[in-house]
């Protein structure tokens, strides 16, 4: 099996935004509280990341107060 391809659907979709807005939280605001740019934060957002560190998704959860099942779904 090789690393996805750029243009490889991986099946997982996450839900940044939805939590985001649940939550009253901006981008930006969520970009100060763990340390990653909001560029970064935004290709998460848009599925578009290819990898994630266990210690943002850590961070990421930790901040918005969910489980990572929470986050990222599969998108069948």
């Amino acid at each position: 099996m090789s690393p996805a391809d750029d243009e490889e659907i991986t099946g997982i979709h996450c839900r940044l935004d939805e939590l985001l807005a649940s939550r009253g939280m901006t981008l930006t605001r969520l970009s100060e509280i763990v340390g990653v740019s909001v560029v970064n934060l935004s290709i998460l957002k848009n599925d578009r990341a290819r990898a994630i560190r266990y210690s943002t998704l850590s961070a990421i959860c930790r901040a918005l107060d969910c489980e990572v099942g929470e986050l990222l779904v599969r998108a069948d």
